[in-house]
């Protein structure tokens, strides 16, 4: 993994803990990589003969670019999270909004096709999870951002079926998704007013630390299905490990070795 900073990183936890179960004599490491060194990083695949690379901040964007090839969603949003091999040629690709997907179906058995989807942010998570939610087959996918122009921004992603909205948009919203940094770690702020939620909504939080955020305990307060970020985490990292290794990812494993790792912190 290349980012700055990324210590904080949990995907060495969940790779290694999905090698150790297969048998797989493989090894995940994180490490610092500065602005301007981007191309150099990614051509260190090919020096070193790495298998693969996944790519954080604030780096996406610029991967996007040293890599030989990109698939069609990294091309749609301009950024890539995972390096692997295509033949003789290296590929990026963005997996956060297969794997935000992931975390509704397989995990909630919830699918957002026909469904009216609020996306809280507009940065490059959020981005990600408008273009998958109106691939998915979203009846409308709105973006509430504190600055107009980037809500619109991230709404084109969907087509004719995105849009921008104001806060009244989450009260009738079938899915609610928090995709900014709002409720991490200590912060007990709320992206929206918990008074707009309630019983049949699904409220997703991208955020995984803390386990529970201020959003997902107002949301199971109020009868909601909370959906934690551990399962995009996670399922967006299968996407990255079936590429690398062609392996199908042991999720559960995964899973629990993210779990563990949160509850000793």
């Amino acid at each position: 993994m290349i980012g700055s900073p990324v210590e904080h990183s949990l995907s060495p936890v969940i790779h290694n803990a999905a090698f150790a179960s297969l048998g797989l004599d493989w090894g995940y490491f994180a490490v610092v990589v500065p602005d301007g060194e981007v191309l150099r990083a990614v051509a260190a695949m090919r020096s070193l003969r790495l298998a693969g690379m996944s790519v954080t901040m604030p780096h996406k964007e610029t991967a996007a670019v040293a890599v030989d090839v990109v698939t069609s969603r990294a091309d749609r949003l301009g950024a890539v999270n995972c390096v692997s091999w295509r033949g003789t040629q290296i590929e990026g690709d963005s997996t956060d909004g297969a794997g935000f997907l992931d975390s509704l179906r397989v995990d909630h058995a919830w699918d957002p096709t026909g469904a009216r989807t609020v996306v809280v942010g507009a940065g490059g998570a959020a981005r990600a999870v408008v273009a998958a939610l109106a691939d998915a087959g979203a009846r409308e996918v709105g973006v509430l951002n504190r600055t107009p122009e980037r809500a619109a921004r991230a709404a084109a992603l969907a087509g004719s079926r995105g849009r921008t909205v104001t806060a009244d948009a989450v009260e009738g919203a079938d899915l609610v998704v928090n995709a900014t940094p709002i409720g991490m770690g200590p912060d007990t702020r709320l992206p929206v007013d918990p008074d707009r939620l309630g019983s049949g909504q699904v409220v997703a939080d991208l955020v995984y630390d803390p386990l529970e955020t201020p959003l997902l305990a107002a949301a199971r307060a109020r009868g909601a299905v909370p959906v934690t970020g551990i399962g995009m985490l996670v399922h967006q990292a299968a996407h990255a490990f079936r590429a690398w290794t062609g392996e199908d990812p042991p999720v559960e494993v995964m899973s629990a070795a993210v779990v563990a790792a949160l509850t000793a912190r």
